[in-house]
């Protein structure tokens, strides 16, 4: 298997990995970040261009660092 190194197809499997991991929805992250749940899908896709602000937004509700969620190595993604 081919690893994807689009950057922004790595951050979406990264954080769909670290939510199913936590047992959390996307739609329960999107109610405790305030991100829509289809925004958050497509960053999960790897549609979207994450923004700083939103990356930080969803590192504090998903009580994490935002560098945390920027370490692809840690799911492999």
């Amino acid at each position: 298997m081919e690893l994807d190194y689009d950057p922004r197809k790595r951050f979406g499997a990264h954080l769909a990995a670290v939510r199913r991991k936590r047992g959390i929805s996307q739609e329960r992250l999107a109610l405790e970040s305030g991100l829509a749940r289809s925004y958050l899908s497509g960053v999960e896709r790897g549609l979207r261009n994450i923004a700083l602000v939103n990356i930080c937004i969803l590192a504090q509700a998903l009580d994490m660092q935002p560098s945390e969620l920027l370490d692809f190595r840690a799911t492999g993604a």
